[in-house]
């Protein structure tokens, strides 16, 4: 299944019936954009990231998440985080965005895509592409000792 048909399936499981599909998929397209963007600026020329591994990339290493993201890459359980968390770690400004795109206040935007994200990440990580895309587990596993070394 397409990245975004799937991510645009989980968070209109999450948000209920606010939004149509294609205003779910624009949003959800814009917020993946705003993190490749920042992740390249970040990166200043090293491989560049795209799309959700620029966003699992921003979680391991400015949101403190990297335990979190670990379990949705690898197999097992998926570690949960809160719309607090998430709204901390991407920024309120992309939050309000996200939401308004939706037409849905920011704490209900942020607790859709908390409980989306997790499963989304974890379905495209299947057979390690996504995690291919940030350095596989090693990748993960440095990103985290950098954060807590």
């Amino acid at each position: 299944m397409d990245l975004m048909k799937l991510g645009t399936q989980l968070l209109a499981q999450k948000l209920g019936a606010n939004a149509s599909s294609d205003t779910i998929s624009k949003a959800l397209s814009s917020l993946l954009n705003q993190q490749q963007n920042q992740q390249q600026n970040q990166q200043h020329g090293a491989q560049k990231s795209s799309g959700l591994s620029g966003l699992v990339s921003s979680l391991s290493q400015n949101g403190g998440m990297a335990g979190a993201v670990q379990s949705w890459l690898g197999d097992g359980d998926n570690e949960g985080i809160s719309g607090d968390q998430l709204e901390q770690a991407l920024g309120s400004d992309q939050i309000s965005n996200f939401a308004a795109q939706l037409g849905v206040d920011q704490q209900t935007a942020s607790n859709g895509l908390a409980e989306a994200l997790p499963q989304l990440i974890d379905q495209s990580s299947s057979g390690g592409n996504l995690l291919d895309k940030v350095g596989g587990m090693g990748g993960v596993l440095n990103m985290a000792k950098k954060l807590f070394g």
